[in-house]
């Protein structure tokens, strides 16, 4: 499990390239649901399901190649878990920091990018296509609309985006 050294200040060292080689995913473990929320809010692929259990969640970490957060340092003695990392902490907004710290995720943020309650991606979709399924307010107020790619949840710019950013902007804190 990478990095399995006490952590330590390299910021003064020069990147080799500016980011990663590969993409960021990850699966999360059963007891950190909100992690995975905040997560997901972020941009992040965070896949996640509470009835996943520990040979289901490895299996998922191996076949693609996703990140394992934890908090059953357990689970992450398994040898085909290659990339994981225990979480320490108990608040979700504190973990979500951890882990962007941890893993230096900051520059690689895209907020309100994917859907909060099954990961699919957002995407724009025409107000035509979604307009049976809006409520008489959110038609007369709304115009542009988006969708999740996998579960079909319709998402607009309503009053809990300015909530979000507000969260947004205490969790990139640092």
């Amino acid at each position: 499990v990478y990095p399995v050294f006490e952590s330590f200040d390299i910021s003064p060292v020069q990147r080799l390239r500016p980011k990663p080689l590969r993409k960021t995913a990850f699966i999360v473990d059963v007891n950190l649901g909100k992690l995975a929320r905040g997560l997901r809010m972020l941009g992040f692929d965070a896949a996640y399901d509470n009835r996943l259990g520990d040979r289901e969640l490895v299996d998922i970490a191996t076949r693609e190649k996703r990140i394992v957060l934890t908090r059953d340092r357990r689970l992450l003695f398994r040898k085909a878990i290659t990339h994981g990392f225990w979480v320490r902490a108990v608040d979700a907004d504190a973990q979500v920091r951890e882990v962007l710290t941890r893993l230096d995720l900051y520059d690689q943020v895209r907020p309100l990018q994917r859907c909060m309650d099954c990961n699919g991606r957002i995407e724009p979709v025409a107000r035509e296509d979604v307009w049976s399924r809006l409520e008489p307010l959110t038609r007369r107020y709304y115009s542009e609309f988006f969708r999740c790619s996998s579960c079909d949840k319709i998402y607009w710019s309503g009053s809990h985006v300015t909530h979000m950013t507000g969260v947004i902007r205490q969790l990139l804190e640092q």
